[in-house]
């Protein structure tokens, strides 16, 4: 029986821990002996147990239902910035690298404009105006604030194609530049945008962590993993467990998707399967 490959041993633990956490995240609630809502006053900064099996926090509130709400809003958030900035990156680059000319000028100068904007600073800027917005509202900023790297390489990769022998062969034929580009251009394009959709999850869902740890993100009475571990800096020591668990589900997150992507990226991309085969 030949070895598991150590990427794709890496992208099976990744793809388990993800599913677990996002079983955690959909059904913890339900199967939590306590809403998160609920507030327990006499079991107040209680330890894991019986009764709560994450313990409690200062107001009485099950850490085990509180983490899985905070994770599910985590991922919801992730998931929506990176679906949403990888599709503009890819809208954006694609039509910046096959059109060319002055199409190509424009956004390119659109895209380097937004490469000199600090992003976090802008988003702690808005944040006071979005607090009645919800979370949407601020998935739309970080997406917003979070594609233009991307789009710069989805440009490259579009000049590259464009010169290949059968998108110039379509294109004297008098086929459509868009059904070009959906038929010849994005398809050879699938595999960065699948791995970097994957790695920008993380990233979001980190993003997001750190943005509502100061305050500017996610606000009460709703709850993410940034506000559960920002909640829980202080008593870390006293209390372990209301700080060790949103931050072990944020790790094992960031962990997880890290390695689901490093796989994508070495199944998908064939120079590092060449790379590889070489050495």
């Amino acid at each position: 029986m030949r070895p598991v490959p150590p990427p794709l041993t890496g992208a099976l633990v990744g793809a388990v821990l993800i599913v677990l956490l996002v079983l955690y995240a959909v059904l913890g609630p339900y199967v939590s002996p306590c809403s998160p809502t609920d507030i327990d006053y006499r079991a107040l900064s209680v330890p894991p147990g019986a009764g709560h099996w994450f313990g409690t926090n200062r107001i009485g509130q099950d850490v085990f239902a509180q983490t899985a709400r905070g994770l599910r809003k985590s991922l919801l958030i992730g998931l929506f910035v990176a679906l949403a900035s990888t599709a503009f990156a890819a809208l954006v680059g694609t039509c910046a690298g096959y059109f060319g000319g002055w199409t190509d000028r424009a956004l390119t100068f659109v895209v380097d404009l937004f490469l000199v904007v600090p992003g976090f600073l802008v988003l702690v800027m808005v944040a006071p105006a979005l607090r009645g917005a919800g979370w949407a509202a601020y998935a739309g900023a970080f997406a917003a604030l979070g594609w233009m790297l991307t789009a710069r390489a989805v440009r490259a990769t579009a000049l590259s194609l464009r010169e290949r022998p059968y998108v110039t062969a379509a294109r004297h034929m008098g086929v459509r530049p868009l059904r070009i580009v959906r038929r010849h251009i994005l398809p050879h394009m699938a595999s960065f945008l699948i791995t970097h959709a994957t790695i920008a999850t993380a990233g979001a869902v980190i993003s997001e962590a750190g943005l509502s740890y100061f305050g500017f993100g996610v606000q009460p009475p709703d709850v993410s993993l940034g506000t559960l571990i920002a909640d829980s800096t202080e008593v870390a020591l006293t209390y372990p467990w209301m700080f060790f668990f949103p931050t072990g589900m944020l790790l094992c997150f960031v962990l997880a998707v890290n390695l689901v992507g490093e796989a994508l990226r070495r199944a998908l991309d064939p120079s590092a399967v060449r790379a590889e085969v070489a050495a």
